[in-house]
């Protein structure tokens, strides 16, 4: 017998938890200027205990091709990334409408 989920009680196989999660989130990508001039670009607002935020973190720095990490619940990566991190994880199920981009340092 296959596992059921504990909230929408679904088989695992067909679990919507972590879409609906997806779709809810508000998410805002700003760029922030760091020391000796350097570019970071900040992801906030994904906050569901559904979403492992270190896995999208994994997934956007590969995309990406830089470095990243966790910090305070906000996804950091080095360099200017907005535009590409909104296509990125609008390719991973998060809502484009959702996504906010401040381009403003």
């Amino acid at each position: 017998m296959s596992e059921v989920c504990t909230k929408c009680g679904l088989p695992k196989d067909l679990c919507v938890c972590e879409t609906i999660a997806k779709e809810e989130q508000q998410i805002t990508i700003k760029l922030v200027k760091r020391k000796f001039g350097k570019l970071s670009t900040i992801i906030e607002g994904i906050t569901d205990k559904n979403i492992n935020i270190k896995d999208v973190m994994k997934k956007l720095k590969s995309k990406l091709a830089c470095g990243g990490t966790v910090k305070e619940g906000n996804i950091e990566l080095q360099g200017k990334h907005s535009q590409k991190a909104k296509e990125c994880l609008i390719g991973y199920g998060f809502s484009p409408s959702a996504i906010k981009v401040k381009e403003e340092i």
